[in-house]
Protein backbone atom coordinates (compact mmCIF):
# COMPACT_ATOMS: atom_id res chain seq x y z
CA UNK A 1 0.00 0.00 0.00
CA UNK A 2 1.11 2.96 -1.30
CA UNK A 3 -0.40 6.37 1.04
CA UNK A 4 0.45 9.96 3.24
CA UNK A 5 1.70 10.50 6.71
CA UNK A 6 -1.96 12.58 7.17
CA UNK A 7 -4.18 9.79 5.51
CA UNK A 8 -2.40 7.01 7.93
CA UNK A 9 -2.65 10.12 10.64
CA UNK A 10 -6.59 9.87 10.31
CA UNK A 11 -6.84 7.05 10.27
CA UNK A 12 -5.31 6.62 13.54
CA UNK A 13 -7.35 9.68 14.83
CA UNK A 14 -10.45 7.63 13.54
CA UNK A 15 -9.31 4.60 15.56
CA UNK A 16 -9.12 7.11 18.46
CA UNK A 17 -12.14 9.08 18.26
CA UNK A 18 -14.23 5.97 18.04
CA UNK A 19 -13.13 4.29 21.27
CA UNK A 20 -13.96 2.15 23.01
CA UNK A 21 -15.37 1.02 20.06
CA UNK A 22 -14.06 -0.45 16.61
CA UNK A 23 -14.14 2.75 14.17
CA UNK A 24 -14.28 1.95 10.29
CA UNK A 25 -14.20 3.26 7.05
CA UNK A 26 -13.02 3.26 3.64
CA UNK A 27 -9.75 3.32 1.67
CA UNK A 28 -10.13 5.70 -1.50
CA UNK A 29 -7.17 5.72 -4.66
CA UNK A 30 -5.79 3.54 -7.16
CA UNK A 31 -3.73 0.67 -8.14
CA UNK A 32 -0.67 1.15 -9.62
CA UNK A 33 0.77 -0.31 -13.02
CA UNK A 34 2.55 -3.04 -9.78
CA UNK A 35 -1.07 -3.47 -8.67
CA UNK A 36 -0.16 -1.92 -5.07
CA UNK A 37 -3.30 0.40 -4.04
CA UNK A 38 -2.02 3.84 -3.81
CA UNK A 39 -4.71 5.67 -0.95
CA UNK A 40 -4.94 9.11 -1.84
CA UNK A 41 -8.54 9.78 0.16
CA UNK A 42 -10.78 8.03 2.82
CA UNK A 43 -14.58 7.74 3.35
CA UNK A 44 -15.54 7.42 7.35
CA UNK A 45 -18.60 5.43 7.45
CA UNK A 46 -20.19 4.51 10.86
CA UNK A 47 -19.90 1.21 12.55
CA UNK A 48 -23.11 -0.29 11.70
CA UNK A 49 -22.68 -3.70 14.46
CA UNK A 50 -25.25 -3.46 16.85
CA UNK A 51 -23.65 -5.05 19.72
CA UNK A 52 -20.09 -5.94 20.66
CA UNK A 53 -18.73 -2.90 19.05
CA UNK A 54 -15.97 -3.05 21.55
CA UNK A 55 -15.33 -6.05 19.20
CA UNK A 56 -16.39 -5.95 16.11
CA UNK A 57 -17.62 -3.41 13.31
CA UNK A 58 -20.09 -4.11 10.46
CA UNK A 59 -20.61 -2.12 6.97
CA UNK A 60 -23.18 -2.43 4.72
CA UNK A 61 -23.90 -2.96 1.02
CA UNK A 62 -25.42 0.86 1.07
CA UNK A 63 -22.04 2.23 3.27
CA UNK A 64 -20.29 0.47 0.02
CA UNK A 65 -22.41 2.11 -2.67
CA UNK A 66 -21.53 5.39 -0.51
CA UNK A 67 -18.12 5.17 -0.44
CA UNK A 68 -18.10 4.00 -4.05
CA UNK A 69 -19.83 7.01 -5.37
CA UNK A 70 -17.74 9.56 -3.29
CA UNK A 71 -14.45 7.85 -4.64
CA UNK A 72 -16.20 8.02 -8.18
CA UNK A 73 -16.73 11.97 -7.47
CA UNK A 74 -12.54 12.60 -7.32
CA UNK A 75 -11.34 10.34 -10.13
CA UNK A 76 -11.07 7.12 -7.90
CA UNK A 77 -11.86 3.47 -7.14
CA UNK A 78 -12.24 2.06 -3.44
CA UNK A 79 -9.26 0.06 -2.67
CA UNK A 80 -9.65 -1.10 0.59
CA UNK A 81 -11.21 -0.82 4.15
CA UNK A 82 -9.87 0.46 7.24
CA UNK A 83 -10.48 -0.35 11.14
CA UNK A 84 -9.32 -0.43 14.80
CA UNK A 85 -8.96 -2.81 17.61
CA UNK A 86 -9.50 -1.18 20.56
CA UNK A 87 -7.09 -2.47 22.84
CA UNK A 88 -5.82 -5.46 20.97
CA UNK A 89 -2.84 -5.64 18.35
CA UNK A 90 -2.84 -3.94 14.82
CA UNK A 91 -3.61 -7.84 13.18
CA UNK A 92 -6.66 -9.41 11.76
CA UNK A 93 -8.27 -11.63 13.90
CA UNK A 94 -10.37 -15.11 13.07
CA UNK A 95 -13.63 -12.47 12.43
CA UNK A 96 -11.92 -10.28 10.49
CA UNK A 97 -10.74 -13.24 8.61
CA UNK A 98 -14.12 -14.27 7.94
CA UNK A 99 -16.01 -11.42 6.80
CA UNK A 100 -13.19 -9.95 4.61
CA UNK A 101 -14.59 -10.38 1.13
CA UNK A 102 -12.39 -8.79 -1.50
CA UNK A 103 -9.31 -10.01 -2.16
CA UNK A 104 -6.75 -6.91 -4.09
CA UNK A 105 -8.22 -5.01 -1.49
CA UNK A 106 -5.93 -3.75 1.63
CA UNK A 107 -7.08 -4.07 5.23
CA UNK A 108 -5.31 -1.35 7.25
CA UNK A 109 -5.98 -2.18 11.26
CA UNK A 110 -5.03 0.77 14.04
CA UNK A 111 -4.03 -0.58 17.42
CA UNK A 112 -6.21 1.63 19.96
CA UNK A 113 -4.34 1.64 24.00
CA UNK A 114 -6.61 3.50 26.09
CA UNK A 115 -7.60 5.75 23.35
CA UNK A 116 -4.62 6.17 21.92
CA UNK A 117 -3.89 5.10 18.23
CA UNK A 118 -0.86 2.38 18.32
CA UNK A 119 0.52 0.19 15.80
CA UNK A 120 -0.98 0.57 12.61
CA UNK A 121 -0.64 -1.98 9.85
CA UNK A 122 -2.10 -3.02 6.45
CA UNK A 123 -3.06 -6.40 4.84
CA UNK A 124 -4.16 -8.43 1.94
CA UNK A 125 -6.71 -11.43 1.96
CA UNK A 126 -5.05 -13.98 -0.12
CA UNK A 127 -6.98 -14.38 -3.11
CA UNK A 128 -8.52 -18.26 -1.74
CA UNK A 129 -9.71 -15.75 1.14
CA UNK A 130 -7.78 -18.25 3.32
CA UNK A 131 -5.05 -15.61 5.35
CA UNK A 132 -4.01 -12.39 5.01
CA UNK A 133 -0.73 -11.02 4.10
CA UNK A 134 1.23 -8.38 5.45
CA UNK A 135 1.38 -5.40 3.11
CA UNK A 136 4.67 -2.98 3.13
CA UNK A 137 3.03 0.32 3.98
CA UNK A 138 4.89 2.85 1.36
CA UNK A 139 5.14 6.74 1.48
CA UNK A 140 6.15 8.47 -1.28
CA UNK A 141 6.99 11.64 -1.67
CA UNK A 142 3.43 13.72 -1.77
CA UNK A 143 4.21 15.47 -4.89
CA UNK A 144 4.44 11.94 -6.41
CA UNK A 145 0.23 11.07 -5.42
Amino acid sequence: METTEPILDAIRQRGADAYPEEGCGFLLGTVTDDGDNRVTALHRAPNRRSENRERRYELTADDYRTADAAAQEQGLDVVGVYHSHPDHPARPSETDLEEATFPGFTYVIVSVRDGAPEALTAWALAPDRSEFHREDIVRPDPEAL
